[in-house]
């Protein structure tokens, strides 16, 4: 496979920069100054509690989900008048990006942004599980991808059982790190579908002494997504949803793993070549030829 150069390529080795000026400092820097002080700090502060005002509507425990869920957004919707509190602003800003939509994925919304603070109302976390165990097959189909994520990241904090909680945090580590990573890929000036050329790498050292991931014969992606996968398809309210996102996880081109997935079958087809006499090609050698060719490498 070939693969084109990027818009921009840097004059030097990835990382030099930042080698050659770490050599001029004495001591080590740290990307968080003052972690894990400094980063807990900045967490808590953005988990300050979504106050509600006597006007505020807050759904009860008991509240009936199939009209929410037959009922629809409007597409357009008159602005906030008036000083609102941020739990008001918060639910029009997440009903305007809804639109079209069912209510009740409004509802899911505002219960998550709550769920996220340090403090919220007691019955919130049950509520917010009665809409997955009770409507989470319907509405799985209908919201946008960042909300069937930010829903299936939620049962982190809020799962009623373990499954429930480490599928929950299983599935906020994996897209979390995916986000994060294929955001900054963003300026290698390659498409999300286009594998990194490969390159002999051996010499380049990753993070706290890791050991190289073998393109060849690693089984890293496999060993990470089989067990968040198999353990979801044994839980019945986050399970469906867990299994669901990393299908379209699956079928996504754009991703880390169909790029490894590509970048491994380039490295198979060169280890095949090899194994191939220079006079020789693939439709030269009959099919058992061929098989016995490329066990030989």
């Amino acid at each position: 496979m070939t693969t084109p150069e990027p818009e921009t390529a840097p004059d030097s080795e990835p990382g030099a920069a930042a080698k050659d000026a770490g050599d001029d400092t004495d001591g080590l820097i740290e990307t968080y100054p003052g972690a894990p002080d400094s980063l807990v700090m900045l967490w808590q502060q953005r988990r300050r509690q979504l106050k509600l005002t006597p006007q505020d509507w807050f759904p009860p425990a008991d509240l009936d989900l199939a009209p929410l869920l037959a009922a629809r957004i409007p597409a357009t919707l008159p602005p906030l008048e008036g000083r609102q509190s941020l739990h008001a602003k918060k639910l029009h800003l997440m009903r305007t990006e809804l639109a079209g939509k069912p209510e009740l994925a409004a509802l899911n919304a505002i219960l998550i942004a709550h769920l996220r603070k340090r403090r919220y109302l007691p019955h919130t976390p049950a509520l917010f599980r009665r809409i997955w165990t009770e409507a989470g097959a319907a509405l799985m189909q209908e919201l946008p991808g960042r909300w069937l994520i930010s829903s299936a990241i939620t049962f982190g904090d809020h799962g009623e059982t373990e499954a429930q909680r480490r599928i929950g945090l299983s599935i906020n580590i994996l897209f979390s790190l995916m986000k994060l990573y294929e955001f900054e890929r963003f300026h290698s000036g390659y498409a999300a579908e286009t594998p990194f050329p490969t390159r002999r790498v051996r010499r380049r050292r990753l993070p706290l002494g890791m050991p190289h991931f073998n393109l060849e014969t690693g089984g890293l992606d496999i060993n990470l997504l089989a067990q968040i996968w198999n353990e979801a398809r044994q839980e019945p309210v986050v399970g469906p949803l867990a299994c669901h996102l990393l299908q379209r996880l699956n079928e996504d081109p754009g991703t880390l793993f169909r790029r490894i997935g590509m970048m491994r079958a380039d490295k198979h087809l060169e280890r095949m070549e090899r194994a191939v006499p220079p006079d020789q090609t693939f439709e030269d050698l009959g099919e058992g030829d061929a098989n016995d060719a490329a066990e030989s490498g």
